[in-house]
């Protein structure tokens, strides 16, 4: 509630984002919503999953245990800090597949040293200097990702199983580093079991091929 729209009622924010009016009480009743539905409540907000993270996981205005919906929603909004530095954008482009030919495992090639726009940076990236944007390359991450949207990426966040990285396996000899956009399944000594979901494809990654991790923070809105 305090990413509501300040033109919109609950009810009005629900209809805006295309999703049932009734989100409210389900989410009493069950607890959080699917992804997709926060990502439409979010992007009705003009929000993203990084800034709803940030707020979740640090809010300078606490909500005590037990508070109305009407509580909840009346709480104030806390004075917004400086704008943050721009994300970079890094030129993001299709790298051809990893491993075998014919394996339909989708790489992407990004340039480290090439910006292609700046966006405003989310909250939840504030404490890492080092994050930047890139552009979802291909439908192998479908229907997750959507080709072309932009994904905020933190080289410092840690990182579980269940996240979504970019896995950096060095350069591509065309002056970009090939990378793996994928979900972490597992994760031991020897090797990184990474996921793709179309074609839904789980396999590994010797450890030793691998240069860098980043965390996928989320989508860009």
């Amino acid at each position: 509630m305090r990413l509501r729209p300040e033109s919109l009622t609950a009810n009005a924010w629900a209809v805006k984002a295309g999703v049932s009016r009734t989100i409210w009480a389900d989410i009493r009743r069950h607890g959080n919503p699917s992804r997709r539905t926060l990502q439409r409540l979010l992007a009705a907000a003009d929000s993203s999953l990084a800034e709803f993270e940030a707020l979740r996981v640090d809010s300078p205005a606490t909500v005590h245990a037990g508070a109305s919906p009407a509580q909840v929603s009346d709480i104030a909004r806390p004075w917004r800090q400086a704008p943050l530095p721009p994300l970079p954008v890094l030129d993001t482009r299709p790298g051809g597949e990893w491993g075998e030919a014919g394996s339909e495992i989708e790489l992407i090639s990004i340039r480290t040293d090439h910006v292609t726009d700046r966006l405003v940076c989310p909250a939840g990236l504030a404490a890492d200097p080092d994050a930047y944007a890139v552009t979802v390359i291909g439908d192998s991450m479908w229907p997750r990702y959507r080709p072309g949207k932009r994904v905020a990426v933190s080289p410092a966040a840690p990182i579980g199983i269940g996240d979504d990285v970019l896995v950096i396996l060095g350069p591509d000899g065309k002056g970009g580093q090939r990378a793996l956009l994928k979900e972490i399944v597992r994760r031991t000594a020897a090797s990184m079991q990474l996921r793709q979901f179309n074609p839904d494809t789980i396999f590994a990654v010797a450890t030793d091929q691998i240069e860098a991790i980043h965390k996928v923070a989320g989508e860009l809105f």
